[in-house]
Order: C-alpha cells, then structure tokens, then sequence
C-alpha cells in the first residue's frame, strides 16, 4: 500500500480505505470532475489506451505535440521514482509544491462529496492522477492533453474526458476476466472509451484478425458512423525515422504517438513541427524501464531495465543486451503470478538468474522456479549487490520492480524529453 503521506494521502486515501467488494465508481470521478469545473476538459485531450505499451505512445505523443510548440501536459502511471512524475509538462515532472497543490484542490473538491460508503465505490489513483493532470493543464494555460488509461478503456476515468483522439496500442489478451473474457471483449471495452460526441479520431496499430473488425465495428457504433480507425503500420510509417523510435518492441509505440499527435494537430488546425525540429525533440526522448541503460553508482557494471512481464518481451530483452554487450552475465526477475512466468523461465533457460519477491501484499510470488535460481526480497538490493552479479545485469519484471531497480541505480526520470532542443 502507498505510503499515505501529505502530498500523496489526496490520491490514494480512499483506494487504501476500499471496503471488500468496493470498486472504483466513475459515477464518483464524474462527479469530482464536475465539481472541479473539469467538464469539458480544459483543453483538447489525446487519450491512450491498449494492453501494452501505453507510456511509450504517451511519451511519444506529448512530445510531437510540445516539437509543434503546444505547450502539452502529459499524465502517465505508473511512476519510476515518485509520484511527481505522474504528471508532467513538455516532458518535465512537476515539483512537489506543485502535487502538493493539486491533491489539496482535489482533495478540497472531495469532501463535497458523498462518502464514498453513500455513493456505492472509490476514487481510484489512476483517475485522480489524471484529474489533476486537468487541474494542472488549466492551471498552467497549457494548449493540449496527452492522458494515458489505466487498463481499462469504456471503465476508465479518461472516458469521462471525452478524448478528441484517441491511441489505440496492441490489444491482447491481457487482464482476461477483469475486461473482458475473450480478446474481443478486451478491444470492444478499450474501443469504447471513444466519446459520441467529442472523440474526432481514433488512431491505432494493426491489430490482429480478431480484434481489428471489433474495433471498427464497436468505433462505428459509438461515433454513430462519423469516425473510423485509421491504422498506422510500423513497417510503413515514415515517421519517427527508424533510427529515432524506441528500441525493442516500443518501436511500435513511438510511431503510433507520433501519428497519433499529428492527426490531432491536423484536427486543431496547427501545423507540425518541421521535420528537423520534430527530429530534434524526439532524439531526447527517454523511456526509463524500456530497455533503458544505466551505469551502478560507483561501479563501471551496467544495467539494462526493461519492464517485460511475458516470454516475448523477456526474449526481446535479452536479444537487445547481448546485441548491446556480447553477452549477459546476470538477470534479476521479478514477477508476481499473475504475469507470464513460465515464459520468462523458458526464455532465460541457461542464464544465471536471481528472482525477486516484491513486499506488496496484493502480489503473489508462489509459482515453481527452477531450482538452482537465486532468491532475493526486492529491499536486499542497493549498488553493492547488483554489482556483485556481474559487469552485464538484466533487470526485467513488472514496473513495481523496475522503478525500485531506477531508484538503487540513482537514474534520471524527472524529464521524458527536451522540448526546448532547438
């Protein structure tokens, strides 16, 4: 559970004092928008959604967005180091006054509320991040917003919003039985997140023979025919330059932010960024957690910390260290049960491994290892015992573990990229 501190009790008080069988009420987040004066949104909204790669699009896009000069904030979750980072402006982390101030206006807004034991569910963290994201774009005169979705889509606090475009990533089958029951019942929910009357266009990456008539369809029917997907194919796309895209699988990401923000600049009727300016930005960007290289403090050992959470991403990892080093010389792993963790054990087969167990008591950590694994708790890891495991370490798991690896690595988060890069 989040530590309940002053800065951070706003956002998370009333997740951590949830009743069993509550669940998040956007009745609830409606209501706090409305009492913010947050409905419409201040400014226009790039919303993102899709079961994998969410902040890299996000990043992406806020940055086109802030190359083309719109002054652009950007909501993402969850944070490396700290909650600040859940909010930032043209790449940059708000401050902690400035967090401070935004839980107390929300917090303010709150208590006109209902209880939550009166209006039947909880604010959640991620939508109350987001609604302070608003907060903060009004606050600070900002021109546009790029706002990241939880997991879900039609569930999520972005719907209340009203997304002017929408980013659509990969849908798989990740939280079947939560959204859905069927890959189909996942991309339906996400589609829907798309406004009758405000969403404008909806911006998304090829998707997969069974999701891609669902989408159009579900978009169809929400938009009542006047808005259809327009697909971006990575293998086609000719911005970002290859060269300038995320590594690894992100590589899709960066070119669905990018066609995504372009499209709501052509709708705003803004122009983009020159070429070169826009290519300027986009070399700045970074993407903590996403194959992201990191020297130990007071070592020459590296680390590379992806946030793979399944066979595909662990195997993409581990290509991307050793056409880096040559080689691998430890992995540390972390993930709960809920993750792929047998494809993560046949993928690393004949590497040495240590498997990290995170404190959190929502996550398990009981499936079967192989035997000759190491075993560490995450707070037994500092400076000294990664660079105990060798010159090459691989850092992968779910982002609960890949922040805390940033944190014992001392790595930069405050800035996503430079939009002051001439």
């Amino acid at each position: 559970m989040p530590s309940l501190d002053p800065v951070v009790a706003p956002f998370f008080s009333e997740w951590a004092g949830r009743r069993p069988g509550q669940s998040r009420s956007l009745d609830r987040a409606s209501a706090l928008m409305a009492a913010l004066n947050l409905d419409p949104a201040p400014v226009p909204v790039l919303g993102v959604v899709g079961s994998k790669g969410k902040g890299s699009t996000a990043t992406y896009a806020a940055a086109t967005l802030s190359a083309a000069g719109l002054r652009t904030v950007l909501v993402t979750g969850p944070s490396f180091r700290g909650y600040r980072e859940r909010v930032r402006v043209d790449g940059l982390s708000v401050t902690d006054e400035e967090l401070r101030s935004l839980g107390e206006a929300v917090e303010t807004a709150r208590r006109e509320l209902p209880s939550p034991a009166r209006s039947g569910g909880y604010l959640a963290p991620s939508g109350l991040f987001l609604i302070a994201g608003l907060l903060h774009a009004r606050a600070v005169g900002a021109d546009a917003c790029v706002l990241e979705a939880g997991m879900g889509g039609h569930r999520d606090e972005l719907r209340l919003v009203g997304p002017e475009v929408v980013a659509l990533g990969m849908v798989f089958a990740e939280h079947l039985g939560i959204l859905g029951d069927t890959v189909t019942e996942i991309a339906r929910e996400k589609t829907r997140v798309a406004d009758p009357d405000r969403t404008r266009a909806l911006v998304t990456l090829p998707q997969s023979p069974e999701v891609a008539p669902v989408v159009s369809e579900t978009l169809h029917e929400v938009t009542e025919g006047r808005v259809s997907p327009r697909v971006v194919d990575p293998a086609t796309a000719e911005e970002p330059p290859r060269e300038l895209r995320p590594s690894g699988l992100s590589a899709a990401s960066g070119v669905l932010g990018t066609a995504a923000a372009t499209r709501m600049l052509e709708l705003l009727g803004h122009p983009a960024a020159a070429p070169e300016r826009l290519h300027s930005v986009l070399g700045t960007v970074t993407l903590p957690a996403r194959l992201s290289r990191h020297t130990v403090p007071g070592s020459t050992a590296e680390v590379v910390v992806d946030s793979a959470i399944d066979r595909v991403g662990v195997a993409a990892a581990l290509a991307h260290a050793r056409a880096l080093w040559g080689g691998v010389d430890h992995v540390l792993l972390c993930l709960p049960d809920h993750k792929d963790v047998s494809g993560a054990v046949s993928a690393l087969e004949g590497l040495p491994v240590t498997a990290v167990r995170l404190p959190e008591a929502h996550l398990r950590f009981d499936h079967d290892l192989p035997a000759h694994w190491d075993r560490v708790g995450a707070e037994g890891l500092s400076p000294a015992t990664v660079t105990a495991l060798g010159q090459r370490v691989l850092a992968l798991g779910t982002v609960y573990f890949t922040g805390r690896v940033l944190e014992v690595l001392d790595a930069p988060t405050d800035r996503l990229f430079d939009a002051n890069r001439a």
